[in-house]
């Protein structure tokens, strides 16, 4: 029976309730917004089959040395829409094209990011571009499965920690399986994006944020992470209303890239992530080629180049059969400016501190109080204490 009493052993793949045999976990948010796997002690028989698949119990070690290379996609309206290079719609054209299925992150109608499918071109829109928020895997895993056993070629794209429990729900190779996935940061909560999107909307629809009552998700055409539309080097955080207001701010000046980038929002399993690089089980690792300027200087034109990981021998001949540009790249050079490759990020000492103002304030205030000084958060402290 899987039981989680140090939440940085859980990585909320979802592989523990997909596999359930008699469906008696579920996924329940905790107060930071993470789900985690619950059992009904009523209905569980001990198989022990959720043990057996989650990938931070059974990690898997490989000594191979990924293949590198830079990689741009030929179509350059695509590499726009792309947060990096473009490399991932090319490699899911391949799959559509062979009657597969596509599994990749979206958003749904409330602006959540969760894990859908598509079997059209068309429909890879969804997935394209970063959302830096951990998806809800839902019934992807059985759905996969019931493709795989159809005999239909399906690509399954998500964090390295939902590709590793995919592969260990499945417990048998599939050839007609293929998976990517990116080299991670790590994961933010729904409850903190869901808390900044609610602040945004509320600034441009000029509602009062005491105002509980209102949908915000409505009030939304489109939202892009990885805006290039001043530059892919100085990417922004965009979103367009219904309104037709626009908000087109660069990463640095957004106050949710911010605490993302400064690790205070991530999963608390992503501070000692368990599927680092020689742990992956992907096929393929998609990544920013950060440093492109520095070791491949040609090919820099600031609209996207990606970094293209090969883990799996069998699909070089794939990727050079994609309309694309591919440069070959040393692992060492390349992970000098990309080291979530090999490292999971460090955790703040104010992370706690953070999510405790959360709930008490909105976003731009939990950020600017949990990285002001030393002394005024002690400060703080003491006043929430007595509050």
């Amino acid at each position: 029976m899987i039981e989680i009493v140090d939440k940085s052993k859980c990585c909320g793949c979802e592989a523990c309730r997909s596999i359930c045999p008699k469906k008696c976990i579920s996924m329940q948010a905790d107060k930071e917004g993470f789900l985690y796997p619950k059992v009904d002690l009523s209905q569980c028989v001990g198989c022990k089959l959720c043990e057996k698949v989650c990938p931070v119990l059974n990690p898997k070690y490989s000594k191979r040395e990924p293949l590198v290379y830079a990689g741009i996609n030929n179509d350059i309206n695509i590499r726009l829409q792309s947060s990096s290079g473009g490399i991932f719609t090319l490699i899911a054209e391949q799959v559509i094209q062979k009657k597969g299925v596509v599994f990749g992150a979206c958003f749904d109608e409330q602006w959540n990011v969760v894990h859908d499918y598509t079997e059209t071109k068309e429909g890879l829109a969804r997935f394209r571009g970063s959302k830096y928020v951990q998806s809800y895997i839902g019934d992807s895993f059985l759905q996969a499965k019931r493709f795989l056993d159809e005999g239909r070629f399906v690509l399954f794209s998500g964090t390295p920690c939902q590709i590793a429990g995919l592969k260990n729900f499945l417990r048998k190779p599939y050839q007609n399986l293929l998976t990517v996935d990116l080299v991670c940061h790590g994961v933010p909560s729904q409850k903190v994006w869901q808390k900044h999107l609610y602040e945004l909307v509320s600034d441009a629809y000029n509602i009062k944020k005491r105002n509980l009552s209102f949908f915000f998700a409505d009030k939304i055409n489109s939202i892009s992470f990885r805006s290039k539309e001043n530059g892919w080097k100085n990417f922004s955080m965009s979103i367009f209303y219904k309104n037709e207001n626009k908000r087109v701010i660069p990463f640095y000046n957004d106050t949710y890239m911010n605490v993302f980038l400064l690790n205070l929002s991530l999963r608390p399993c992503c501070y000692t992530c368990p599927t680092k690089l020689h742990y992956i089980q992907s096929d393929i690792s998609l990544a920013d080629f950060w440093g492109v300027d520095r070791l491949s200087s040609e090919i820099d034109d600031d609209k996207g180049c990606g970094l293209v990981l090969v883990n799996n021998e069998h699909v070089i001949s794939l990727l050079k059969s994609l309309d694309c540009q591919l440069y070959e790249q040393r692992l060492n050079d390349v992970v000098k400016y990309n080291m979530n490759i090999h490292y999971s990020v460090k955790k703040p000492i104010n992370r706690k501190f953070f999510y405790m103002i959360l709930d008490k304030t909105n976003l731009a205030f939990a950020y600017k109080v949990s990285t002001s000084s030393a002394i005024l958060m002690r400060i703080i402290r003491k006043i929430y204490r007595v509050l």
